[in-house]
């Protein structure tokens, strides 16, 4: 693991303590506010107890620490390689993250070390600069939530208008395409941000009903035998969506997962390249589902 944000929480929330420590602030109430503010809620119980007690031996049971300067936490080569790897994808840009200090770094791996299958061809254009824009215009309206007007083309290619309240973004790895999903005063809207043409702040005098999506979401329940790390690569697979997973034998899981039905092709997809690992127990439609995809690749001698 190169990165962990349990630990690390823990070795920034100590590193702020005897930084405050030698900054001569060794009270109970400023530090509990450090742990409180950095770790976790019930790190109060675990943190300070182990360094009053010098347990970690970095704080002596008089607050006073034999430490002369503030500790610094410099990322190692393994987590610049993996920094340089993360910065070479395209989509990095539409955040507007910058990676500096990383020029001399050889990243861990770039495109050219693995294939994705089944995944479509004509994915969005994420290095057009037109495209960043309206990705950043519309990112920022989702964190102000303010609504959107958008002019974009229809499946005719005719353009037209419409406002919109947004209320996320829908990455589909099938499709490698964003999507805008929001609602109107009258209607939920699924937008993919490559047919937009251009995109702006809504400043007009009707009013966009904040209200929630009417979601139609559907739900799936896989048996995963555990070989070849299979439970750890399908949560990981299915990160992002609702879900719970409960234990029926020593190497074998139910996982239930919750989705939407506008992603159920690609719900095929993902489960099935986990191939005999992951079988679906129900419901009895989205198995149907997984036959008749497995039907057509027979009939095309894919398998």
């Amino acid at each position: 693991m190169i990165f962990n944000e349990i630990y690390s929480a823990y070795y920034n929330t100590v590193a702020k303590i005897i930084a405050a420590v030698i900054a001569g602030n060794t009270d109970d109430k400023t530090i509990n506010k450090i742990v409180s503010e950095n770790a976790f809620g019930e790190s109060v119980l675990t943190v300070m107890p182990s360094l009053k007690s010098e347990k970690w031996q970095l704080i002596s049971a008089d607050m006073t620490t034999p430490l002369k300067h503030k500790p610094t936490l410099p990322l190692t080569l393994t987590q610049k390689q993996w920094l340089k790897a993360i910065s070479l994808d395209p989509r990095i840009k539409l955040f507007g993250i910058e990676f500096s200090g990383l020029d001399d770094v050889e990243p861990m791996f770039t495109s050219d070390d693995y294939v994705i299958y089944d995944k479509y061809g004509d994915g969005d254009p994420f290095e057009d600069e037109k495209y960043i824009e309206r990705f950043k215009i519309i990112l920022l309206a989702l964190k102000k939530k303010h609504a959107l007007k958008i002019w974009m083309l229809n499946r005719k290619d005719k353009l037209i208008s419409m406002t919109v309240m947004p209320k996320r973004l829908e990455y589909s790895e099938k499709d490698d395409k964003f999507r805008l999903i929001g609602v109107g005063n009258k209607f939920d809207f699924v937008i993919n941000l490559a047919r937009i043409s251009s995109c702006e702040e809504y400043v007009g005098v009707e009013e966009i009903a904040d209200r929630s999506l009417a979601e139609d979401m559907d739900r799936l329940t896989l048996r995963i035998i555990d070989e070849r790390n299979a439970l750890e690569r399908c949560l990981l697979h299915f990160a992002h969506f609702e879900k719970r997973a409960e234990r029926v034998d020593a190497k074998s899981y139910l996982v239930h997962i919750t989705y939407s039905r506008s992603d159920e092709t690609e719900m095929v997809i993902r489960i099935l390249s986990f191939g005999p690992m992951v079988e679906v127990v129900g419901p009895s439609e989205f198995k149907n589902l997984i036959i008749a995809r497995l039907k057509s690749q027979k009939s095309c001698e894919l398998i």
